[in-house]
């Protein structure tokens, strides 16, 4: 089909006058109001009767996902990230610094571009959106074909709950139906922002487009189980990371590093949590379907593990929640060693310690470089070891990966659904994808009293090291 470019430049060009009309009005807002602006859309996720109808209408448009874990996700992820934005300034002055003269404002870049995927066509656009508007922007949605609809509902339910406090409807839009790339690169180059999430062509395009972008690297999630930690806890916390939402998050372990001493007990410990170890026959054909014409099969991923094992016949038991291969190489000619997105998950015996972290490095250099690693373990050292040493952005240790590494209520972590992998995966950001990136800030200086060293101030440590003058 012929693609009408004017048309498009000129639909693309309305929604985002639309947009900077609200967000003039919006800028107008003091941060009580914009926080209730902020509250209000969070409403429109976490109220029960939208969240359950919004899951169930993910997974029948998408089929990808389970819809009792969507709607756990739903609402985790909202209710984290309003606890996270709870306070935080981001209108006007947002610090002050006496000492150096400084005073930080903070300004909305305008209207932002967000690409979303079909594997979390809920939580990912309500998270964007919320922390959009926290810095009195608005936003335009380009969600994928799969997730258009489901995406158009959740812009309904917001609307409703923006006419409720009076803010302008414009301040959250979509791209128009059916979804396209060409209106989705025509976005891309009339946005003020784009912050890109899903696939890596996705990515790149907005690297490319022109306009200023934030983009996260591509998962492939390794964990290291070492000597000393407990088998059966570090097998609960993996199963469940793994089959949770059939392991649509890029946060869910691809790769699994067992050192040797404790291999058996915690492949046990892992069938004992419903994990089922193939034989080299189901593992071969499990390849031949799960790869088809160079990529991923479509038919395959985000589904359960049940379903997985009647469509290639892997005589896996009912109820099964994980399917193991065991892999000794990593690589392109080594495709267990890359992101599945579905709970199939590869499984290394590692010598010790050491050469764990060598086939971990061995696998990120393939695929997820950046990302993060899971540690399993009782020496808080290697997590030190591995922050300094691999190239990785977040360790996770003793934690449920996949809930742990997008923040979580017993960690730190911002509450977000884009993780940043830094220049190990060709991003611009390495941390989670947060409030403060949709904001310009203003810096007003103003003079201090002089601190002007001497040259002898900084360079007389070094003459005296090294014998100069």
């Amino acid at each position: 089909m012929t693609i009408d470019t004017t048309q498009v430049a000129n639909e693309v060009a309305e929604l985002v006058r639309k947009a900077r009309a609200a967000q003039a009005v919006f800028d107008g807002y003091d941060q009580a109001a914009v926080d209730e602006v902020v509250t209000a859309v969070g409403w429109a996720v976490v109220n029960d009767e939208n969240n359950r109808r919004l899951s169930e209408q993910a997974v029948a448009d998408t089929g990808l996902g389970n819809v009792e874990d969507k709607f756990t996700k739903n609402r985790r992820k909202t209710l984290g990230l309003l606890r996270d934005l709870a306070g935080a300034k981001s209108v006007g002055v947002i610090a002050e610094h006496p000492a150096l003269g400084l005073v930080e404002i903070a300004r909305p870049v305008g209207v932002v571009a967000a690409i979303v995927p079909s594997t979390n066509p809920v939580a990912t656009p309500a998270n964007k959106t919320i922390n959009a508007l926290k810095g009195r922007n608005a936003i335009i949605l380009a969600p994928s074909p799969r997730g258009q609809n489901v995406c158009a509902a959740l812009i309904e339910a917001i609307h409703v709950e923006l006419d409720r406090v009076g803010a302008p409807r414009d301040l959250v839009q979509k791209l128009p139906s059916p979804v396209n790339k060409a209106h989705t690169h025509e976005l891309l180059k009339q946005a003020d922002l784009i912050v890109a999430t899903g696939s890596q062509s996705n990515v790149r395009a907005a690297y490319s487009s022109g306009t200023p972008a934030v983009g996260v690297g591509a998962g492939n999630v390794v964990s290291i189980v070492d000597e000393t930690a407990d088998p059966v806890a570090a097998a609960g916390r993996i199963v469940k990371s793994k089959s949770f939402d059939n392991a649509t998050s890029c946060s869910s372990e691809n790769n699994l590093i067992i050192v040797d001493a404790v291999y058996d007990a915690v492949m046990d410990a892992l069938a004992n949590e419903g994990a089922h170890r193939l034989d080299a026959s189901g593992k071969q054909r499990l390849e031949d379907a799960l790869w088809k014409g160079g990529g991923l099969n479509p038919r395959l991923i985000a589904r359960n593990a049940d379903e997985i094992s009647r469509a290639v016949d892997l005589d896996a038991p009912d109820g099964t929640r994980v399917i193991l291969v065991e892999e000794s190489g990593y690589g392109p000619d080594h495709p267990f060693s890359g992101e599945k997105l579905s709970p199939v998950l590869t499984v290394y015996r590692a010598n010790d310690y050491e050469h764990a972290k060598q086939i971990a490095v061995g696998i990120m250099d393939y695929q997820g470089k950046g990302h993060s690693l899971g540690l399993h373990s009782t020496r808080d050292e290697r997590a030190m070891d591995i922050g300094l040493n691999l190239p990785v952005c977040r360790v996770i240790v003793n934690q449920v990966h996949c809930y742990a590494t997008g923040g979580s209520f017993d960690n730190g972590l911002p509450f977000s659904l884009s993780m940043g992998c830094g220049t190990w995966g060709r991003n611009s950001i390495s941390d989670n994808m947060n409030y403060r990136h949709y904001l310009n800030t203003t810096r007003i200086s103003r003079a201090i009293a002089p601190n002007e060293p001497t040259v002898s101030d900084i360079f007389g440590d070094y003459w005296q090291r090294h014998h100069i003058g």
